[in-house]
């Protein structure tokens, strides 16, 4: 029985903007304000599920949520027509229309938290939709989230569905975004690191960046997903890193089966990480990549989101290879050290480096794009839906968006009605490419 990772990325939506919505997020904060391309966003991240197609992965796609969300507005007593709505909500708040009109559900590493069948106790896989409490506009997306993860992966015997976690930031949960698995092979039993920057009820006065994770919701997590005993590890991510505008783990580490690439001020003590990490992993050899800053300073770490890339174990090439955002290239102290990795014959024999620049902006690098799902043959010919990506697929997803998304896209463009009327129109045709059924708001 072949297993495979299938990276499965958030198609950008139609409603794309830099509204700088995420506090913590230092690329968030720099670009707010400016005119957006939601056509180019979306296909550039095309072309990089399309790369990793090239390169022998199985690659999926999740669908963009239906933006304005009008439940929200409702839930805010605004009444009448959708138009009607949405005028009344931008004159008496516009930053609440920009909240409700965010695309950031394209960054499916937050979508969820998964827990592959080998390493559960009953032998199916996991999947807790992030509750992403810490930021008001994300926190709109788990219900939405949930209704497509449970078409996708159908629930029974190999696939099993939580909800998301219940009590507010005291139990934010942020998804695979702060959540490695180390293994051997993909179907072989593994070890989950979960990262938190807080616990839920302590007083993290070292933090000047709110930490999203709590160590409580992902204890949690680990729990519900009825994880093997001995193969789970909680960790803090180190304050200073937070602090810095790592508002996620994963823009400080990224790991691919017993490799673990990360600066060596993502965690307070790294070595005992690393002890910790090998003695979960037994007879399995740990790899263990670790960036010092005097190569790669912390800022520039986090500028380039060096190690906000995919990490992964192409079928077509010897070594593991890095799939990079071009901001990495254009940073001289991670251009150098990317190169050195590289002729090190080390387990990182490649690097690519691709444009995915519009979502840069906002803070979304090439691994926030995708949310990893560990599948064996007959789990994925169990799937639901029509994600996972061919040919065909590429092309018509390339001309639907040709078809329905503009090239430019300021703020103030998120009152306008047609917009609404442009994206549910767009969402209602994906639905019917995806075989998706009615998973959003506006078409129940």
């Amino acid at each position: 029985m072949a297993w495979r990772e299938v990276n499965f990325d958030g198609i950008v939506g139609p409603t794309h903007n830099y509204a700088g919505l995420s506090y913590g997020n230092v690329a968030s904060a720099k670009h707010k304000g400016m005119v957006a391309n939601p056509r180019e966003g979306v296909l550039q991240g095309l072309e990089k599920a399309n790369h990793l197609r090239s390169l022998g992965m199985t690659q999926g796609v999740l669908p963009p949520h239906d933006r304005p969300h009008l439940k929200a507005l409702r839930d805010h007593g605004f009444t009448g027509s959708d138009a009607d709505m949405l005028a009344a909500a931008w004159k008496a708040n516009p930053a609440l229309v920009a909240n409700v009109s965010s695309s950031a559900t394209m960054w499916t590493a937050n979508a969820a938290t998964i827990s592959p069948s080998p390493d559960t106790v009953d032998g199916r896989t996991h999947f807790t939709p992030a509750n992403l409490a810490a930021m008001y506009h994300r926190s709109l997306e788990a219900p939405v989230t949930a209704r497509i993860l449970k078409v996708m992966f159908p629930e029974g015997d190999r696939f099993a569905h939580h909800d998301p976690l219940v009590g507010g930031t005291h139990m934010g949960d942020e998804g695979a975004a702060n959540h490695s698995r180390f293994c051997a092979d993909y179907g072989a039993e593994g070890v989950a690191l979960y990262v938190y920057g807080r616990g839920a009820f302590a007083n993290a006065a070292d933090l000047t960046f709110p930490g999203r994770q709590t160590e409580e919701a992902s204890r949690a997590i680990a729990r519900s997903h009825g994880l093997k005993d001995g193969k789970t590890l909680f960790v803090r991510q180190n304050p200073a890193a937070i602090n810095a505008g790592a508002f996620h783990n994963d823009v400080v580490a990224v790991s691919n089966r017993n490799v673990h690439f990360y600066h060596e001020q993502a965690f307070e003590d790294p070595d005992q990480l690393d002890r910790d990490i090998q003695a979960a992993m037994g007879d399995v050899a740990m790899q263990f990549v670790r960036v010092t800053a005097d190569k790669v300073p912390l800022a520039d770490a986090v500028k380039s989101y060096l190690f906000n890339s995919q990490l992964i174990s192409a079928p077509s090439r010897e070594g593991m290879t890095l799939i990079l955002p071009t901001e990495v290239a254009e940073t001289p102290s991670t251009k150098a050290y990317v190169d050195e990795l590289i002729a090190s014959g080390g387990p990182i024999r490649h690097a690519d480096y691709l444009d995915v620049r519009q979502s840069m902006r906002n803070g979304g690098g090439p691994a926030c794009l995708r949310l990893r799902v560990a599948l064996s043959d007959e789990d994925q010919a169990a799937m639901g839906s029509n994600s996972i990506l061919d040919d065909a697929l590429v092309e018509t997803l390339r001309d639907w968006a040709k078809k329905h998304y503009r090239d430019r896209l300021a703020v103030e463009d998120l009152a306008d009605p047609k917009l609404m009327e442009e994206s549910f129109a767009a969402l209602d045709e994906l639905t019917q490419i995806l075989k998706l059924g009615s998973v959003y708001d506006f078409q129940r």
